[in-house]
């Protein structure tokens, strides 16, 4: 199957970023899906149900009448345990909703969990998994975070954060998972599902 096409089902800019770095040609594709998660107690499962739903909306775009490709889905969630039961962060809404994330999130160990879905057009075969960081965060003051808000770095961003800029300033460590899967996709596990699915090997 090396001529398999690889479509990202994502308008995620930092996604796009790191699997251009990774040596990786594709074609952006995103697609609306619902990313309603209600009915989800267990972050994980949450995360590849969220990458799965968005591989599989672009696919059936696609289609096999568009030739073979193979679409990645990702989804990233910030999940904060309160009392044997997980608080799901997604993208805040609007500057109060981001204080109020970044506030239940200052002083705690949370967890940062991306899932990912390989697509195949062809017959709507998949293959998915996930990776789970945790992220040790120091308190942050409500100057810090009036800051932050104010900045607008918040926007589009799960748990209302972005390690990968100023917020950096929040983290003393991570544990387990990547800097990449909180950035917001794990490239050695979005590698390994395009390598089971057929995808060309990449550099």
């Amino acid at each position: 199957m090396a001529n398999q096409r690889v479509l990202l089902a994502s308008a995620s800019p930092r996604r796009r970023e790191l699997l251009g770095a990774a040596g990786l040609e594709f074609t952006v594709g995103p697609v609306p899906v619902d990313e309603d998660l209600a009915e989800f107690a267990e972050p994980a499962a949450a995360a590849v149900e969220l990458a799965t739903r968005k591989a599989l909306a672009a696919a059936r775009v696609r289609g096999p009448q568009d030739g073979p490709w193979l679409v990645i889905g990702a989804d990233t969630i910030v999940a904060l345990e309160r009392g044997g039961k997980f608080e799901l962060l997604v993208k805040a809404e609007d500057e109060r909703e981001a204080d109020t994330m970044l506030a239940s999130l200052s002083g705690t160990r949370h967890q940062v969990i991306t899932g990912v879905c390989v697509v195949r057009t062809a017959d709507l075969a998949r293959w998915s998994g996930f990776e789970r960081t945790f992220v040790h965060m120091r308190t942050i003051s409500e100057a810090e975070r009036a800051a932050y808000v104010a900045s607008g770095e918040w926007r589009d961003k799960a748990g209302a954060y972005a390690i990968q800029e100023s917020a950096d300033r929040f983290v003393t460590r991570l544990e387990g998972g990547g800097l990449d899967n909180v950035v917001g996709l794990p490239v050695p596990l979005c590698l390994e599902l395009l390598g089971a699915a057929g995808a060309q090997k990449v550099r």
